[in-house]
């Protein structure tokens, strides 16, 4: 490794599993030190204990009250500064319902684990860097489905469309103070929430080209790869864009309805 984030402290949400501890590993391996927000207190340990020393693991939900600032605290009690935020925790809800059957309560919900946690943090992270006058890089991680239909989705991908307008209007809010803040965009990714590795048969595996074009489901480090590059001054001339990472899905496919009655965007019959 490099070093691209010697010096550097950084906070990330859902940092136990998946994409989250993706970014954790490959941020520590840059040198930065780490502080990771996990609800799952085995798998906030589990990923600080392989991690090691420079990594920090606060159990706590990203929908709490007053969490992102306990997360704050904790960064400055152990680091002393917060350099870069990668907000990534989302989740696209339960069981697939059509939209006029859904509740105000799973709206509610599906509001707090994917849009609100995003202001929170980056509300709290946001005096620190202003104060220390040295810039800082805002990651947030949305989904593909921000930018195309998801349907029985429609609630998340509006929630996740949301992510980038804020993203734009913040990153032009703070240029003049340097601090930079930008979006990720994953699409097939295997992580604990999708995991394509257990959804696709051997039977199946030979349509992977027709569904992703580089021909093969992304992983973890993937799109820790581009947070790495956002959070670096790799990209210390990149504020309020969005980069998708998807093998190449967003270019090429759409979702379409099954025989079943349903929605896929792996036709089997292409």
């Amino acid at each position: 490794m490099t070093g691209l984030l010697s010096g550097k402290a950084a906070i990330v949400t859902g940092g136990g599993g998946g994409i989250g501890r993706g970014v954790v590993e490959r941020f520590h391996a840059e040198g930065a030190r780490v502080v990771l927000v996990e609800a799952d207190e085995a798998r906030a340990r589990e990923t600080q204990a392989a991690v090691g020393e420079g990594c920090v693991a606060v159990v706590d939900d990203v929908r709490a009250p007053g969490v992102a600032e306990r997360v704050v605290a904790a960064a400055l009690d152990a680091f002393g500064r917060v350099d870069v935020l990668v907000n990534n925790v989302g989740h696209h809800g339960g069981a697939r319902k059509a939209f006029h059957e859904q509740t105000d309560d799973e709206w509610d919900d599906l509001y707090r684990v994917n849009l609100a946690h995003v202001f929170t943090f980056t509300r709290a992270v946001l005096p620190g860097m202003i104060e220390r006058g040295d810039g800082g890089s805002i990651v947030n991680v949305s989904t593909i489905e921000a930018f195309r239909a998801i349907p029985t989705r429609a609630v998340y991908s509006a929630f996740k469309s949301a992510i980038t307008g804020f993203t734009r209007s913040v990153a032009v809010e703070y240029a003049g103070r340097g601090i930079r803040v930008n979006a990720i965009a994953p699409d097939v990714t295997e992580t604990l929430q999708v995991p394509y590795s257990r959804w696709v048969g051997p039977a199946e595996r030979h349509m992977i080209p027709a569904w992703v074009p580089l021909g093969r489901f992304g992983t973890p480090d993937d799109v820790a790869g581009v947070a790495l590059f956002l959070a670096s001054d790799l990209s210390r001339f990149v504020t309020g864009t969005t980069v998708h990472v998807d093998g190449g899905t967003y270019a090429s496919s759409g979702w379409f309805p099954t025989e079943e009655g349903g929605w896929t965007n792996r036709p089997r019959r292409p």
